[in-house]
């Protein structure tokens, strides 16, 4: 029986769990999107290109996407089991509520294992994709940059070389030479011209080019003998307007796919971020050593200039300024004065000067440590959602998605605000990652010894009665009326 149950009850839970993922999955992309719109615009993007880009930007959101799930799915599920009354007929049965929620706990638990692994092994790998691609893509240019007076082979099969490049966003050309490169069944063709521009094509794989006074020469007879030639010379053509199209898609996707950052945090592994916590703390431990050393030698050479140019008087008098000399005075009190500030200038940049290395630090560590948190993260909400689904016995999107978006804003709010404390040094950034747990975790545990005891926490008219006596002060009573 209790096989069927749990079936069951794992089976309702998973209805709203993929419908809710991919729900929530959309919106996180759509919230990409719109944050990297300005770089797709203008850089004449495939279809497969951009949604190869969503997919590995995408990838990345599903330790965030996952916890919410939970949270939502459990909220949903429990809510109906309760609004059908399933859970009040299994409590009946002898079915505790602990023993209804365990399959769905395993699943869970299951659930954060895998997301663990995927947060470790797979969205490394697809940060280092996207993070190169969407560097590729703001670098890419409507046209390629020529130098003037050389010539260029980047164009796959052409050589070109413009004398003078001018105009707005170097468009304008003049002294045009095309050399395009012939193959075994072709023919030689050189265009010359006066003058050109270029334009943008339908399709960005094709770069344009109008040409103007100018002429196409084409050698037919290219490598054969000198006496085949002089039977027909080479023809040439000459024009006023002529537009032509290079075909430049195999340099562009290339760009584009091309891995040109390596070296980030973000594209390691649990372990190997181990080696860049410790290389990052020694690096820090280094400068500050350094810093301090600077400061201190500073602070020796301020402290002794002031005890050189000290007063020779008695104790009693040694403070009166009077004692000394006008110009000397002068001169002793500017020039402390002035050694001081140099020194209190020193210190407000060797501060700004250490602020990076310790936010670099606290980066990696919350980094390294969310891929164990998010995991722990989805347990918890388990917990709450579960809890929370059988004490408010509603399902459907209305009520549990309101609860489910306030404790996951709530979650939200303090996951980035102490991250922002750890950034400035002021926190340790193990405790940062670790405290928005820490601090929902008391919070599921009285949300499921709620539940365990059937609290009525939702119940309107239980706090009505209990403040009941404070609102009796506030409520004028209505005298009696007797009958006529």
């Amino acid at each position: 029986m209790f096989k069927i149950l749990d079936r069951y009850i794992i089976k309702t839970f998973f209805g709203p769990f993929l419908f809710i993922f991919s729900v929530l999955f959309f919106i996180f992309i759509v919230n990409i999107i719109w944050i990297q719109l300005g770089q797709f615009m203008g850089k004449g993007l495939t279809t497969l290109q951009i949604m190869k880009l969503l997919f590995y930007l995408g990838v990345s959101v599903v330790s965030m996407v996952l916890p919410l799930t939970v949270l939502l799915a459990s909220i949903m599920s429990f809510g109906e089991l309760g609004e059908r009354y399933e859970l009040a007929a299994m409590k009946a049965a002898g079915i505790s509520l602990t023993r209804v929620m365990l399959p769905l706990l395993g699943v869970t638990a299951v659930l954060a294992v895998m997301l663990y692994f995927f947060s470790n092994n797979i969205i490394p790998d697809f940060q280092r994709k996207a993070k190169n691609m969407l560097f590729n893509i703001a670098q890419t240019k409507p046209a390629l940059n020529f130098t003037p007076g050389q010539f260029i082979d980047q164009i796959p099969g052409v050589m070109v070389k413009f004398d003078k490049i001018k105009g707005e966003d170097g468009r304008d050309l003049e002294g045009i030479f095309i050399h395009k490169k012939a193959g075994n069944f072709e023919n030689q063709q050189t265009i010359v011209a006066e003058k050109g521009k270029f334009a943008n094509a339908v399709n960005r794989k094709y770069m344009k080019l109008i040409l103007y006074n100018g002429s196409v020469i084409e050698d037919s007879y290219a490598g054969k003998a000198d006496n085949v030639r002089l039977k027909q010379p080479d023809q040439a053509t000459k024009f006023d307007t002529l537009i032509t199209h290079f075909d430049i898609s195999e340099l562009i996707d290339k760009a584009i796919e091309k891995e040109q950052i390596t070296d980030d945090y973000r594209f390691q592994t649990y372990t190997e971020l181990l080696g860049t916590i410790d290389k990052a703390k020694k690096d820090n431990s280094r400068t500050a050593d350094n810093i301090s050393n600077d400061i201190i030698s500073q602070t020796n050479s301020v402290v002794t200039y002031m005890d050189k140019n000290k007063i020779k008087a008695p104790i009693k008098s040694q403070y009166k300024l009077d004692t000394i000399k006008g110009d000397k005075k002068l001169q002793i009190l500017t020039n402390a004065y002035s050694r001081l500030d140099n020194l209190k200038t020193n210190l407000d940049a060797k501060e700004k000067e250490i602020d990076p290395s310790v936010k670099y630090f606290s980066k990696v560590v919350i980094y390294q440590q969310r891929i164990l948190t998010y995991s722990f993260t989805c347990i918890i909400f388990f917990m709450i959602g579960a809890s929370l689904g059988s004490i408010i016995r509603k399902g459907g999107m209305g009520v549990p998605v309101i609860i489910a978006i306030v404790i996951f804003i709530i979650f939200y709010v303090i996951n980035v605000g102490f991250e922002n404390v750890a950034w400035s040094g002021k926190m340790s950034p193990y405790l940062a990652a670790w405290l928005p747990n820490i601090i929902l975790f008391p919070f599921g545990i009285l949300m499921t010894y709620k539940a365990l005891t059937d609290s009525q926490l939702f119940d309107s008219e239980k706090y009505k009665t209990f403040l009941k006596p404070i609102t009796k002060l506030f409520v004028k009573q209505k005298e009696h009326k007797r009958y006529q």
